[in-house]
């Protein structure tokens, strides 16, 4: 008898709806299509903040336990100029959230927040300025993270290839491309294990 294809949910913002990209390039597909796992189940939309998708959570049908549900929120706090001492509570808020609809502590998986400063986007917007504040953004997500006990994955080092690289951004010259994406998921598949 075959079993159900693996279940995953994926919450966050234009990293995770893949703006600008077609829709199986996005990472969330790209890693269950390569896991074999059932199309992710998506609550994600560009430019929404920690408060937003609190606020789309309490709308939304869910249908747990997920095998694995995925956290990537912040990008839009910064840049839309949120005070950051609201940050770590809002996240771990989501965090808790996550790890409510998964099969397992260790298959919550979190990424830390694209460096979107390398992007011909940012360039008059005081790239040292945003490159210093979602540093600090990801010091708390991953702080909050390793606390809580679930999985972690730094992706933010890749974004910065970006910069040397414009086919790792999309049309936009802001969002990741299917193959920055790509590269996530390698770097994902390698560090984390899927049972």
């Amino acid at each position: 008898m075959n079993q159900e294809p693996k279940t995953w949910l994926a919450l966050g913002d234009s990293y995770t709806i893949g703006e600008s990209v077609h829709q199986e390039d996005r990472w969330p597909h790209q890693l269950t299509h390569r896991l074999g796992y059932a199309d992710p189940v998506y609550l994600a939309t560009t430019g929404w903040t920690t408060v937003d998708l609190q606020n789309a959570i309490a709308e939304f049908t869910f249908n747990p336990p997920y095998d694995w549900v995925s956290l990537l929120i912040g990008v839009n706090d910064q840049y839309q100029g949120r005070d950051i001492d609201q940050y770590p509570a809002a996240f771990e808020q989501l965090l808790d959230f996550a790890i409510s609809q998964a099969s397992t502590l260790k298959q919550v998986l979190v990424l830390s927040i694209p460096d979107y400063g390398v992007t011909p986007f940012a360039q008059e917007k005081n790239p040292e300025k945003i490159q210093k504040e979602l540093a600090r953004y990801n010091e708390i997500n991953k702080g909050i993270s390793s606390e809580k006990g679930v999985q972690y994955c730094d992706i933010t080092p890749l974004t910065l290839l970006a910069s040397k690289d414009p086919t790792l951004l999309a049309e936009d010259e802001l969002h990741p491309s299917g193959l920055m994406y790509r590269l996530w998921v390698d770097k994902i598949l390698y560090e984390i294990s899927f049972p």
